[in-house]
């Protein structure tokens, strides 16, 4: 049993492993959480949940509170959107046959971009990408770390600048699931879900699209957040009676993100608020 901790604590619900395209494993991560002052979190790696049992295990070890999580990927029109969910039985049936099947899409559309890639001249492998994924979910950033460590691009946002990246030569779009099929399947596996880095990735309208079709709360704290935009989804979760999450967005230094680790967090209280709402 985990005790819960004070409400002085602090939460960080946003973070990735090497289950997804972080760059450390659970234990790294978690023994890093701790080292930092996080009194709880949730790895919320892209559309896997592979993380959640060990993490569950080291729960007790390290002193540091564990929130079943995981980012979703969805697709709003032209919008790629990411849903956070939180607090769902990872172990649902439902659950896992989803993400073994949203798996293999994500390796038929890293064989593609790979396809494009070769047209381009380019001398990329699967393999080389299959090899940077690991166990994890095989997404875009595998592939521009394979063309980096090849010597095939500069550097690794080059990758996505010039060939990868949304409107690139070798860019292809995901398996399209609507934001509604995300919502509905978090909330079967009694979870909740909330929209991911608003203001990251796309414009008012959709944002309250989204609200309309369900989620139960915003990802107010987050790197990409100004405090101005903080206020303003604060405010905007205050309309429609909303719950707030936060976190880093930490990946392990792939993304120049070691200082923000720690500093990106939501308190005890906050948490516990969502534990009601469920």
């Amino acid at each position: 049993i985990i005790l819960r901790l004070c409400m002085a604590g602090k939460a960080d619900l946003h973070m990735h492993t090497i289950h997804s395209d972080g760059t450390l494993t659970t234990r790294e991560l978690m023994e890093r959480a701790r080292r930092v002052g996080l009194t709880t979190i949730s790895i919320t790696d892209h559309d896997n949940s592979s993380a959640i049992d060990e993490a569950l295990v080291l729960s007790d070890e390290l002193g540091v509170e564990v929130i079943s999580g995981m980012e979703l990927s969805a697709t709003l029109g032209d919008h790629d959107i990411h849903l956070l969910g939180y607090f769902f039985d990872h172990t649902q049936r439902d659950l896992l046959d989803y993400l073994a099947f949203y798996r293999r899409e994500r390796i038929k559309r890293a064989e593609r971009i790979v396809g494009k890639l070769n047209e381009l001249k380019i001398p990329l492998t699967i393999e080389s990408v299959l090899e940077q994924a690991g166990n994890g979910s095989v997404g875009r950033p595998h592939i521009a770390n394979a063309l980096l460590e090849e010597g095939l691009t500069e550097t690794y946002h080059e990758a996505f600048f010039k060939y990868i990246g949304f409107g690139r030569p070798a860019y292809e779009k995901k398996y399209q699931v609507t934001p509604r099929e995300a919502i509905e399947l978090i909330a079967s596996a009694g979870g909740i879900s909330f929209i991911a880095h608003p203001g990251n990735t796309f414009d008012e309208k959709v944002l309250v699209e989204l609200i309309q079709q369900g989620v139960d709360g915003i990802e107010v704290i987050h790197p990409s957040h100004s405090p101005e935009r903080v206020a303003h989804y604060k405010g905007i979760a205050n309309e429609y009676f909303l719950l707030t999450s936060g976190g880093s967005d930490f990946h392990g230094g792939r993304k120049n993100d070691v200082e923000v680790f720690g500093k990106y967090y939501i308190s005890e209280e906050e948490v516990e608020v969502m534990r009601r709402r469920l």
